[in-house]
């Protein structure tokens, strides 16, 4: 189990910087696993100025309403935070780096996917007792969690799940949601029927986002993961990925589809179906020349093996962690009114359109009047669940290697036992790096 640790190895195919050599290696070498010797900045715990590190602020769409919160944290406190930012797909390497060498001070920003690997470093505060002022929900707080502890406050606590056009639908003559596999397929044939180069179901068939097979693994009720036991390779997942071959035959799916050809097909009304986090109403709606497309945008239970099973999700958020040392009281402080001060997310929720992580949050009117934020909280995020890879260092690694063996199985050049059977003999290698 990696909860002993990110071993050295797999830190480094991590975080891609093997090729740093000697230095890289000697950054990561200061890295000491959850639960060793209690290493921080060696800081003023209880001085007001601190870091903070989001790989929003380094996006303009974003920016604005977080400088808007640090101000105002600033102004009220007497405090001067220092705002951090990298670009997303060199965050997780950067923040690493920073934190090992000690560079990184206050609150830092995690997608929830990376809060195991960034606690197993054993830089971060334990925040489990500041987490019960927050009245964060429990699906909110399990995102936070890692190993038993309180590692970050949720800030906004969304899933990945399927979006519908209503409009499309209504034209298959499909009059509700289809809640099962079998009600699923059916649709999909009626869609199809529409003829226009409708794709029924935009799903991913590119590896850059085949990860979306796990979510149908665990509906076809694969687990993924049992103990240190990898049950990829079990029928269950044989089935989805055989499955999911017939829609990709059957021409109900479409290949070499990732997210962002996903919502270009959707934004075009050239798909009915597809899988995306919650932003991604704003996010296609924004690119579609069809401005009544929004309205027509509906969350989805993911359709289900048998009437009465949990429809799967992927939960999907991030959360604020607290870095040992330096600034680390103030943080905690700003940390907790950052996401689950009401006024504070309410106004987030109207600026960025990401749904708070709290209780009162989410009852607030201005939240609660948002139907699709709503009902996708009560139909997806509700019974999402974190991936079980999460905890290693080596998830992309992981998710590779699953996800070449079922495009493999898309293309023709695998049988879905025999891909399955190398897919679970890769992560069970991984798992033990």
């Amino acid at each position: 189990m990696t909860t002993s640790g990110i071993s050295r190895r797999g830190a480094l195919r991590m975080f891609g910087i093997g090729a740093l050599g000697v230095a890289g290696a000697g950054v990561l070498g200061a890295c000491a696993p959850s639960g060793a010797s209690s290493s921080s900045n060696g800081g003023d715990t209880k001085s007001k100025d601190f870091d903070f590190t989001s790989w929003s602020l380094n996006e303009e769409a974003a920016k604005p309403a977080i400088e808007k919160i640090i101000k105002a944290w600033e102004k009220a406190e007497g405090s001067r935070i220092r705002a951090v930012s990298y670009p997303y797909n060199e965050y997780l390497s950067q923040l690493t780096l920073k934190l090992g060498g000690g560079e990184t001070t206050g609150a830092v920003h995690l997608d929830i996917a990376w809060l195991a690997a960034v606690a197993q470093m054993g830089k971060l505060a334990d925040l489990s007792a500041v987490a019960l002022k927050g009245g964060y929900t429990n699906v909110a707080l399990d995102s936070g969690m890692y190993d038993g502890k309180q590692y970050g406050l949720p800030w906004n606590t969304g899933s990945i799940g399927v979006i519908a056009n209503s409009k499309l639908l209504a034209k298959a003559g499909i009059k509700k949601h289809p809640t099962t596999i079998e009600e699923f397929e059916d649709a999909l044939r009626e869609l199809k029927g529409l003829g226009g180069g409708i794709v029924p179901y935009a799903a991913a068939t590119k590896v850059a986002q085949l990860k979306d097979i796990f979510p149908w693994m665990q509906t076809f009720g694969c687990t993924l993961l049992e103990g240190n036991k990898v049950t990829i390779g079990d029928d269950a997942s044989v089935d989805a990925v055989t499955w999911y071959k017939k829609l990709h035959d059957e021409k109900l799916i479409a290949a070499d589809v990732d997210r962002f050809d996903a919502r270009a097909l959707f934004g075009q009304g050239k798909a009915a179906f597809y899988d995306d986090a919650i932003i991604g109403k704003g996010v296609t709606a924004a690119q579609s020349k069809d401005k009544t497309l929004a309205d027509a945008m509906q969350p989805m239970k993911r359709p289900v093996l048998r009437a009465g099973d949990k429809p799967q999700a992927l939960l999907w958020g991030g959360v604020i962690a607290i870095v040992k040392g330096k600034g680390q009281d103030a943080a905690t402080q700003f940390a907790l009114h950052a996401t689950s001060d009401r006024a504070t997310t309410t106004q987030y929720f109207t600026e960025r359109a990401l749904p708070p992580s709290t209780t009162a949050g989410l009852s607030d009117p201005k939240v609660a009047e948002d139907t699709f934020t709503t009902q996708w909280t009560e139909k997806i995020t509700d019974t999402a669940t974190g991936s079980p890879f999460w905890q290693y260092a080596q998830n992309a690694q992981i998710e590779e290697a699953v996800a070449k063996q079922v495009q493999a199985v898309l293309v023709g050049k695998e049988k879905p036992k025999d891909a399955m059977r190398k897919a679970a003999e890769e992560v069970t290698d991984l798992i033990k790096r």
